[in-house]
C-alpha cells in the first residue's frame, strides 16, 4: 500500500474528523484524483515535440497521456481545429497516492528559488491547482537529455466541500504552502 494512503487512514483521516466534527471517518475529504495536463502548442510545427513530451509525461507518471486536441482553430496561434495541442492524465487510487508522494518529497524540493506553494490556488469547491515550469525537476527525467523546457498543470481533486478543509487535508500529507 502507498505510504501516503496509509498515513491518510491512520492519522490524516482522524485528525480532520477531530478538528471539523464530522460524524465518521468515512464523512472526512479525501483525495480523488490528481490530473496533470501539459500544452504543448509547439507540437504544430514540429511533430517531434509531441513524441518527447508523451515520453516524458509517461516518464513521470507511468501511465500513458490522453492527447488532446484543438476544439476550435484560432489562426493567431496558427492552430485548426483537429490538431494535438495538449495532453492530460488522470491518476487515482494506488498510482496518485505514489505520484503526490513523489511530487512532494522530491520534485518541489528541487524546484529553484522555492518559497511555498501558492494558497490562492483553490476554486471554491475544495479542489487545488498548481503549476510547474519545467519537468526536470521530477528525478526520472534525465535533465541532460531534455531538448525543450515543458511546463505543467497540477490539478488535485478533492471530496471536500471548501477550500479551508481541502487546504487542511493536503497540508496534512505535507504540500508546502505559503504562511
Amino acid at each position: 500500500m502507498a505510504r501516503l494512503k496509509e498515513l491518510y487512514k491512520s492519522k490524516i483521516a482522524s485528525a480532520m474528523k477531530d478538528k471539523y466534527g464530522y460524524s465518521s471517518c468515512m464523512a472526512c475529504p479525501r483525495l480523488q484524483k490528481i490530473v496533470i495536463s501539459m500544452g504543448v502548442g509547439k507540437a504544430i510545427a514540429d511533430k517531434k515535440f509531441m513524441e518527447l513530451a508523451v515520453k516524458d509525461m509517461t516518464t513521470i507518471t507511468g501511465q500513458k497521456p490522453l492527447i488532446c486536441k484543438a476544439k476550435k482553430s484560432v489562426s493567431n496561434f496558427k492552430v485548426r481545429q483537429g490538431d494535438k495541442t495538449g495532453l492530460k492524465v488522470t491518476m487515482r487510487k494506488e498510482r496518485m497516492y505514489e505520484f503526490l508522494d513523489r511530487l512532494i518529497n522530491l520534485a518541489i524540493p528541487r524546484v529553484k528559488d522555492f518559497r511555498g506553494l501558492n494558497p490562492k490556488g483553490f476554486d471554491g469547491r475544495g479542489n487545488y491547482s498548481m503549476g510547474l515550469d519545467e519537468q526536470s525537476v521530477f528525478p526520472e527525467i534525465d535533465p541532460a537529455r531534455i531538448e525543450h523546457q515543458q511546463g505543467m498543470n497540477i490539478t488535485f481533486v478533492t471530496s471536500a466541500q471548501t477550500d479551508d478543509e481541502s487546504r487542511e487535508l493536503l497540508r496534512l500529507f505535507g504540500m508546502p504552502f505559503k504562511a
